[in-house]
């Protein structure tokens, strides 16, 4: 049976990374609701990421976004975040909201658009250097909408190169983290849309080229676990974007489409080594609160794969592999629905007050009236959202 004491330990040494652009006003493609007291500068986005982090205990990295996240001074912005208990994460670059790169950045025909988008991300590794922050993620756009648009082949070789340009610019310490997307923007092919097309870039740049799954970049059906289980097996997996989905990149909240996907996602993590400091998985959120209130929907991401890490946690090992063993398949799969079927509410909220912290993060939050107060002080200027 599981040691409840090393399941609160590893919860507690859990780490979630928090998205700057999850605190500031964000939407779909249609519509972006502004909300009162969004933030209107980095600096308030991490004065909400503190919140979050004091509520939960789990959330001490923000990860940023260039150019969302743009200030003259990144080092001043670091040592302000550290001021408020958190560090920078990943930072994130931005090649498909500039009307150059309409036929794609780094897959473009023309050299110099490539050369355009390669000196941001460069540019993203100056933040790096400057901020403390271990990871450049990457996402990008590129793709084609019809066929004979491009030389499919030919694109490839030019994301090739410019990545392996940017992979040998990092310093030490620094790693690149590749993110795949089947579709969107682009309808035909996307020049980066599974986990095996950014394993292969990353395999041949080198260990300090990881892959990163974003829950919500698959098509229906995909069995995430397995590409999880894969990846971690490989020495592969360099982080999370959490989030849920209904039929697409729909960037809700953590756990909130299919609980039991995150549980068995977070069961391979767990059964795979991924708590593990020397995995080096990040545990990042990417979402886009659209319509909810920021701070409290990502406190309520936060607690979501607390839950499903719990959960994770219980599953018993020995059993499961003495069910396994001996190809019962029905008792093998009762152990796994045990841990899901375990509520595991109680064993947070206790591990909570143990580190001092309220049980129930959200309530909290709204108890201390902080979103009424910055609802009425952060008024005028630009709200500082996702750009759309």
């Amino acid at each position: 049976m599981p040691d409840i004491a090393a399941v609160k330990a590893a919860l507690a040494a859990q780490r979630i990374e928090t998205p700057s652009w999850g605190y500031g006003n964000s939407g779909t493609r249609f519509k972006v609701f502004a909300q009162p007291g969004v933030p209107r500068t980095p600096y308030e986005k991490l004065d909400d990421a503190a919140q979050v982090h004091a509520f939960t205990g789990v959330a001490p990295k923000v990860s940023l976004h260039i150019p969302w996240d743009r200030v003259d001074d990144y080092a001043a912005l670091a040592s302000y975040a550290k001021e408020r208990g958190l560090e920078l994460g990943a930072i994130n670059s931005n090649t498909f909201q500039d009307d150059t790169y309409r036929l794609g950045s780094v897959c473009h025909p023309d050299a110099a658009v490539r050369r355009r988008a390669v000196d941001h991300l460069l540019g993203c590794v100056d933040i790096m250097d400057a901020t403390g922050s271990a990871d450049l993620k990457l996402w990008f756009a590129d793709g084609t909408n019809y066929p004979g648009q491009d030389d499919v082949t030919a694109r490839q070789e030019r994301l090739a190169e410019c990545l392996a340009e940017v992979y040998e610019r990092l310093g030490e310490g620094q790693r690149l983290l590749l993110e795949y997307k089947f579709f969107e923007p682009a309808f035909y092919t996307t020049d980066v849309p599974d986990w095996g097309t950014a394993y292969a870039h990353c395999l041949r740049l080198g260990p300090r080229a990881q892959v990163v799954v974003d829950t919500g970049h698959h098509a229906p059906g995909t069995n995430i676990e397995f590409i999880v289980a894969l990846l971690l097996r490989e020495g592969k997996l360099g982080g999370f974007d959490f989030n849920s989905r209904f039929y697409a990149d729909d960037d809700l909240m953590a756990g909130a489409a299919d609980p039991f996907q995150l549980f068995r996602i977070m069961h391979e993590v767990v059964r795979n080594g991924g708590l593990a400091p020397a995995a080096d998985v990040a545990f990042m959120l990417d979402q886009c609160h659209n319509i909810e209130a920021k701070v409290p929907a990502v406190i309520r991401s936060v607690a979501n794969v607390q839950e499903a890490t719990a959960k994770a946690l219980l599953v018993d090992g020995d059993a499961l592999a003495a069910a396994q063993r001996s190809g019962d398949v029905l008792a093998a799969n009762a152990v796994l629905m045990d841990a899901y079927d375990t509520d595991v509410r109680p064993l947070l909220r206790a591990l909570r007050e143990e580190r001092g912290l309220d049980p129930d993060p959200v309530a909290a939050y709204l108890r201390s009236g902080r979103q009424e107060r910055i609802a009425a002080e952060r008024v005028g200027g630009d709200q500082a959202g996702w750009g759309a």
